[in-house]
């Protein structure tokens, strides 16, 4: 007798924000973004940077460590929580399995807010939290990539690992008070982001470049990669993050430091020369991620000039940061949004325009004028912090009915 086989099942989430973790993450993020500058800001002009030593992190290891295990990941998790979908054709979280990822990163993000640089049994909490949030998102990335055996994804897996190493390693060194560590697990986690956003962005902005300059669904013009620039990419990227992170002790690291910068600096340029195309201009889901990627170029520049004084590290690294962070993630999730949501990529909301200009000025005021005025340090960061709010403000304002809304080709995603 033959069987029957019935249909699937449908899936069924109990509201869209959670079909796929783009939409939950990406807003998660977005609010958060504003929200954790806004405490930054207190921070910085209430408080002063007060710090009395005692069961507290210093201020700046809280800002970094919200920006990057906070905010970053958030954004990371939502991409590859959508994009692996599309990689590997396996199903992905959704619903309340999605929201069990979610909570624990919300949880941790609202516990960070409410003590601040206060280390207590809430950061305890908050450590639980973040570290089973990023070990469900790595565990729901990596097996569906195991299962079909992509092994061009290894690159991916791997700096999924290494972030989680990154993450436990800010938490025992924030509860032994290790202030060497908590500096040397930000710079690790900051840089594997940065490696993440240089591997993803190498293989979506050329799609992205042709599909959005493209006329009646047909690609006009081909960008093209390179692999030798590919390699050194890496390669340099490699020498950088192990002198910069680990080697500083070492007087030589410091210009094998600038080194690895040059090669990563006229490496990702030569890219962005392949990826151009003058129509980008006319398209700000594009002119955005373009501005971003030549951001860090001009951040791993700056890093060139670290070792002779000409600047400080800190300024390299918001250069690189505000860029390949801030901007870049704005850029993808405006434009991911977009397309995931059966939207057309052509006609972005009329307001993206403010967001990525905001997220530049952001840059501007931090890099640019933080150089050249240095005694007004807190002017230019109070511009930059502004800047920054106003940009994700515009996107939760643009963005909230998209992310929280069916498809407009009624498919589940």
């Amino acid at each position: 007798m033959q069987q029957i086989r019935l249909p699937n099942k449908p899936p069924y989430s109990p509201h869209p924000v959670l079909n796929l973790g783009f939409r939950i993450f990406f807003l998660g993020a977005a609010v958060f973004a504003i929200l954790t500058m806004l405490k930054w800001s207190h921070l910085t002009f209430v408080t002063r940077f007060a710090f009395d030593g005692t069961h507290q992190m210093m201020p700046f290891y809280w800002h970094g460590h919200e920006m990057l295990y906070g905010y970053a990941l958030a954004v990371i998790a939502g991409f590859l929580l959508t994009a692996v979908k599309a990689w590997t054709q396996q199903s992905m979280p959704y619903g309340y399995k999605l929201l069990v990822i979610f909570v624990p990163w919300a949880l941790a993000r609202v516990l960070f807010l409410a003590n601040g640089i206060n280390i207590n049994t809430g950061t305890l909490i908050a450590a639980a939290s973040d570290i089973t949030f990023w070990l469900l998102t790595a565990s729901f990335v990596i097996l569906p990539i195991y299962r079909v055996r992509q092994k061009r994804q290894i690159g991916i897996v791997a700096k999924l690992l290494l972030l989680f190493i990154g993450q436990v390693w800010f938490y025992v060194a924030l509860f032994t008070q290790n202030n060497n560590g908590m500096h040397m697990s930000l710079l690790f986690g900051l840089y594997l982001i940065v490696g993440v956003v240089l591997t993803i962005g190498r293989r979506v902005m050329p799609m992205f470049i042709e599909r959005g300059i493209a006329t009646g669904g047909e690609v006009r013009q081909k960008v093209k990669n390179s692999d030798l620039l590919d390699r050194l990419s890496l390669l340099g990227f490699f020498a950088f993050m192990l002198s910069d992170v680990f080697l500083t002790g070492y007087r030589w690291a410091v210009c094998a430091s600038g080194t690895a910068a040059l090669v990563i600096a006229i490496s990702n340029l030569i890219r962005l020369k392949n990826w151009y195309l003058p129509e980008i201009w006319s398209n700000p889901l594009l002119w955005s991620l373009w501005l971003s990627f030549f951001g860090m170029v001009i951040g791993f520049f700056l890093f060139v000039l670290v070792p002779f004084g000409i600047i400080n590290h800190s300024l390299a690294m918001h250069a690189v940061v505000i860029s390949g962070i801030g901007l870049m993630t704005l850029a993808m999730m405006s434009r991911v949004s977009l397309g995931h949501t059966g939207r057309n990529i052509h006609q972005p909301p009329k307001t993206v325009t403010v967001i990525f200009i905001s997220m530049t000025m952001a840059w501007l005021a931090r890099v640019v004028l933080g150089w050249i005025l240095p005694d007004y340090y807190f002017a230019t960061l109070a511009m930059a912090q502004a800047f920054w709010i106003v940009a994700f403000l515009v996107f939760v304002a643009s963005y909230a009915g998209i992310l929280t809304l069916p498809r407009t080709d009624k498919l589940f995603g």
